[in-house]
């Protein structure tokens, strides 16, 4: 199926508002065509193209809702999904945290779509995976990777006259390498809306090297250290926090923002005064929609300045119940940095830990963010300004929140993406010195 324009988008959304008979009626109109191409153990596996384009249409008696869908978009299919979602909705229960549908609003317009990325082809997949698999042959290493890209677009119309329509591109490349004698491991990962800002080959050199530098790691104890944390190490830990700014959840008492006896910490002081987090759908680094799956506008909304917590999101329910801005959450992430790079944070360390990178993260204690998980793929140890050695992955247990009270330094921010691949949410997020950062045990895991 193609991609359809705002113009087309519309003309099939109205069809579906046309044949309504609820009190209420919103359908979403969402597309993609791209591709993808995998490979391991120097081999390509897979690769090919999808093409995709579905009609969701929820219909509301009151407070019942139903939702159907359909990728067929001829008269007779629309009009066969709009009544069995009204069918749905006549047997739904009643909801009782039900909220009417939203008005029109005007949106922002992001530039996420870009030329350069909806032109990729199997040509331009089949070198970036030679890019991997050629220089891993050479130096004993096995690579293993993915790249996928896409054009996708999304669109809104809903009986009270609300229309909005997105379309973007991206593209996603990680890799792994691991040496052909089990002890070296390296990953590196690339994002782009514009595909002429991700070079695949330079992704796979610094996967490479990681690798080849990791080989044969040594054992430290477990306990605390001043680490560096590269972006891609600090943003699943840093999302993972953000998700608790959900203001129902402080409100319940169910989050490190909740305050103790009722209320919540908005307005107070709870990190380093460096940190600063914000999203912004038109930063062109991190563009996304310039409105929420619900219709909400997005806008630059900043949720901690110089170490206050400055926002919360709401659902648009719970907005109502307390009589606040319906504040959508965040849809990017941008964390201020400084200018330094990763090298010249690792420079200006005497002794510390670089980590490329955390994986299987779990939750120990909501109320805190106390996370725990594995480093992987390169850790490393470093002495007077220089990476001396590699060191067996830790498990770690750390509070996101503690962790930000223990900064000493930030990198430049780059582009990562919290959650990983088409489906995540990109974030700039720089890298982090941090110290007392606590490894519980050591992995014997590469």
């Amino acid at each position: 199926m193609a991609i359809f324009n705002q113009d087309e988008a519309r003309s099939i959304l109205e069809k579906a508002m046309k044949y309504s008979k609820s009190d209420e009626c919103e359908a979403n109109l969402n597309g993609n065509v791209g591709g993808n191409i995998r490979y391991a153990l120097n081999t390509v596996t897979t690769a090919g193209q999808i093409s995709d384009t579905e009609l969701v249409v929820q219909s509301g008696f009151g407070k019942r809702v139903g939702t159907a869908t359909i990728n067929e978009f001829d008269d007779v299919s629309i009009e066969k999904v709009v009544r069995r979602s009204e069918e749905l909705a006549r047997l739904a229960p009643e909801n009782p945290e039900w909220v009417s549908i939203e008005g029109p609003h005007d949106y922002a317009k992001s530039r996420a779509y870009f030329e350069s990325t909806n032109a990729i082809d199997a040509g331009f997949r089949a070198a970036a995976a030679a890019g991997s698999i050629e220089p891993a042959q050479k130096n004993a290493t096995t690579a293993a990777g993915f790249l996928e890209d896409g054009t996708r677009f999304q669109a809104m119309l809903n009986s009270k006259g609300l229309f909005a329509y997105h379309i973007g591109t991206n593209c996603d490349f990680s890799v792994t390498m691991r040496t052909d004698d089990g002890t070296g491991s390296g990953w590196a990962t690339g994002y782009a809306n514009d595909v002429s800002r991700l070079d695949t080959a330079a992704t796979s050199k610094r996967a490479l090297d990681k690798a080849l530098m990791s080989r044969d790691a040594k054992a430290l104890e477990p306990g605390k250290y001043t680490v560096i944390l590269e972006p891609n190490a600090s943003v699943q830990l840093i999302s993972n926090m953000v998700n608790a700014f959900d203001a129902r959840l402080a409100d319940e008492g169910r989050s490190f923002l909740s305050k103790e006896g009722g209320g919540t910490r908005l307005g107070e002081k709870l990190f380093d005064e460096r940190v600063t987090l914000y999203s912004d759908p038109l930063n062109p680094d991190v563009p996304v929609a310039a409105w929420a799956e619900d219709g909400r506008p997005r806008e630059r909304v900043v949720w901690i300045k110089n170490g206050v917590v400055n926002n919360l999101f709401y659902s648009r329910f719970w907005a109502q119940e307390k009589e606040a801005p319906a504040t959508p959450p965040p849809g990017n992430g941008i964390m201020e940095g400084g200018k330094k790079s990763t090298a010249e944070l690792i420079k200006s360390t005497e002794r510390g830990i670089l980590v490329t990178r955390l994986w299987y993260i779990r939750a120990v204690d909501p109320q805190t963010q106390l996370y725990t998980g594995l480093t992987r793929d390169g850790t490393f140890y470093i002495e007077g300004g220089e990476i001396k050695y590699p060191v067996k992955n830790f498990r770690f247990n750390e509070s996101p929140v503690i962790m930000l009270n223990n900064l000493e330094e930030l990198g430049r921010p780059e582009r990562v993406v919290a959650g990983g691949g088409e489906g995540g949410t990109p974030v700039m997020m720089p890298a982090m010195k941090i110290r007392e950062f606590t490894f519980t045990s050591l992995s014997d895991a590469v």
